[in-house]
């Protein structure tokens, strides 16, 4: 049976492609404070500002490609089980050759009801404007998980981190909860690696490289003998 590597992966393995990241110190995303853009009540009070904000981000997203840390973590799965658990909403690992992701913050390529959770569609990078609606005739929405709302993958994310082999951290301050308490989900033996240039929160018993997500996935997958 193939070992298991699970790799949280946050904003820093997206930022090397081009793509902007939220930052805690300043609040802002793309010159947005998240509580214009990035919550229910935002949604409710400015639609269309929220709407042309996500429009805004998919075209980006069109613009820019997979990096050399999301093609390390695909070639991995020619000799390993490997399962992205990523807080990112881009589709940058799937392009990059990812088969198994697991998107805990939603994702940006897709539209849901405002109304169902569960009528969720594909759109691709095309834009979601006033007016467009579900087959419940409701207005949609982007399929994202904003500050406030519940992260309905959670669960899911927990039990798979609680079957690695080996758990890599990528570009994660991990100070983002619930998702940055996954790390408490693997067993006590299991060999933890935090890839990060800046000061992640402290994890007992890991390894830490401060490089970026490339420079530092590259010296993890060296480390570990992996050929390709």
């Amino acid at each position: 049976m193939k070992e298991h590597i699970v790799v949280l992966t946050g904003a820093g393995i997206s930022a090397e492609s081009g793509l902007s990241t939220f930052r805690d110190n300043d609040g802002l995303w793309e010159k947005h404070s998240v509580y214009d853009v990035a919550t229910p009540e935002a949604f409710e009070r400015n639609r269309d500002l929220v709407l042309r904000f996500y429009n805004e981000r998919r075209r980006q997203l069109q613009e820019v490609e997979p990096n050399r840390a999301h093609r390390l973590l695909a070639e991995l799965e020619s000799q390993y089980r490997v399962t992205v658990v990523t807080q990112n909403v881009d589709n940058l690992h799937e392009r990059g050759g990812s088969t198994n992701v697991v998107h805990l913050h939603g994702e940006l390529t897709k539209a849901r009801s405002a109304v169902d959770p569960q009528l969720v569609y594909d759109i691709g990078y095309r834009d979601i404007q006033p007016g467009d609606t579900c087959d419940r005739g409701a207005q949609l929405r982007p399929h994202i998980v904003w500050f406030g709302e519940e992260v309905p993958m959670l669960d899911a994310a927990a039990e798979l981190v609680s079957t690695a082999d080996r758990l890599l951290i990528v570009g994660t301050s991990l100070q983002v909860y619930p998702a940055a308490g996954l790390v408490h989900e693997v067993d006590i033996d299991v060999p933890i690696t935090v890839i990060d240039p800046g000061e992640p929160a402290t994890v007992s018993r890991a390894r830490v490289i401060r490089k970026g997500a490339s420079e530092g996935l590259a010296e993890w997958v060296n480390a570990l003998g992996f050929s390709g």
